[in-house]
């Protein structure tokens, strides 16, 4: 079959992640499989053009709204794959909801990552119930062995001299919904009391808007401004010279001191290297305030790396506390559980013992593209 699989293509995030892995499970099928990315289409008609124009036997979507919404009236049979927001979070506006609706009505087949997930997605739209399939996300890491970890903590502003380093990745597109806000005062404060401790805030700018606010939030340089009027007061005010100097030394000072020390926000890395990052961190985090499935948390899992995530219902379902990872409830519990990791090494690695077997039993690759290359043939 020749199949358009529509989905969030920013690169590096969850939807675009899953949408190449799938991709390359139905290619291995022997079908074609043609990624567009939904924010490039504005409506039905436009999707109803692609498919007639490219010959499309039938499509996939993934997320029920951002990319469900465009397949509504197609004249080719679709299969829905949720994405977290869509269930969690959009199902909240009336009318996302309806439309939501009208388009699972429609769909063959929709797939859920969790358990949860269809049991919230039946309870919003019931007739649609004996549609949903429950798959789990299959994960393969591949990390680069080129990488250079002490050019990366350079390129970060992180020191390379210190004897015992805790590194934290916060791994997510920048969006409110990922929140990596969340952590940055009591992290900042934590790191005040111990330098060894740093938090790198990585993945790409989803959100312009609100990738400018994480920017200003943690941003590690000022810049000093002197306008006109005070530069004469410079030449005319009777304060002697040097207490000019003085108050604009300190002036100075205060701008270069960071606004959130330990914390860093890093640019977004091919998957290969954010792989190797991830293997070389000491723990992966999740702050998110709705996650589907977290992609970040599972490869984390299976590079033998611990997980502290927020405990919402996304993560709960992948992670169980103390035994699979760690689960905090507020930033103050996040602080805590952290330093429970760093100063008890035995407890860290049956964690990280266990949540490798979790992955290898719950998130194969290959049960997921033998899932997938079943499912499709319902599009027939």
């Amino acid at each position: 079959m020749r199949l358009l699989l529509l989905a969030s293509l920013r690169a590096q995030t969850g939807n675009a992640t899953t949408a190449a892995r799938i991709q390359n499970h139905l290619h291995a099928a022997g079908h074609i499989c043609i990624l567009k990315d939904a924010f490039m289409y504005e409506s039905p008609t436009e999707i109803a053009n692609l498919t007639c124009t490219d010959k499309f036997d039938a499509a996939l979507a993934i997320h029920l709204y951002k990319a469900g919404r465009l397949l509504q009236g197609s004249r080719i049979p679709f299969g829905i794959i949720f994405g977290g927001t869509d269930v969690n979070e959009d199902v909240k506006c009336e009318e996302k909801h309806r439309v939501m609706g009208a388009v699972l009505e429609e769909a063959r087949f929709a797939v859920a990552f969790t358990v949860k997930m269809k049991e919230l997605a039946a309870a919003e739209w019931p007739d649609a119930r004996k549609k949903i399939y429950v798959q789990t996300q299959g994960i393969k890491t591949t990390p680069s062995e080129t990488f250079d970890w002490y050019r990366f903590l350079q390129n970060a502003d992180i020191p390379t001299n210190t004897a015992s380093l805790h590194v934290f990745l916060l791994i997510c597109g920048l969006r409110r919904v990922k929140d990596p806000l969340y952590l940055v005062e009591v992290f900042s404060d934590w790191h005040r009391r111990d330098p060894s401790v740093h938090l790198g805030i990585i993945g790409p700018a989803v959100d312009p808007l609100f990738t400018s606010e994480v920017k200003e939030k943690v941003k590690r340089t000022g810049v000093l401004v002197i306008t006109e009027e005070q530069k004469r007061s410079f030449r005319t005010t009777s304060i002697p010279k040097s207490q000019h100097l003085l108050q604009l030394t300190i002036l100075m000072i205060v701008l270069r001191f960071p606004k959130a020390p330990g914390v860093h926000l890093l640019q977004e890395m091919p998957q290969d290297d954010l792989h190797a990052a991830m293997k070389m961190c000491f723990a992966v985090v999740n702050s998110s305030i709705s996650e589907g499935m977290s992609a970040a948390i599972l490869e984390a899992m299976d590079l033998d790396i611990p997980v502290l995530a927020r405990n919402i219902p996304g993560n709960a379902a992948i992670i169980n506390h103390k035994e699979t990872g760690l689960l905090f409830s507020n930033p103050q519990e996040f602080v805590v559980l952290s330093k429970s990791l760093i100063n008890d090494p035995i407890m860290e690695r049956e964690i990280v013992t266990r949540a490798k077997d979790y992955v290898k039993k719950h998130h194969s690759w290959e049960s997921e593209r033998k899932a997938y290359q079943n499912l499709v043939l319902r599009l027939q």
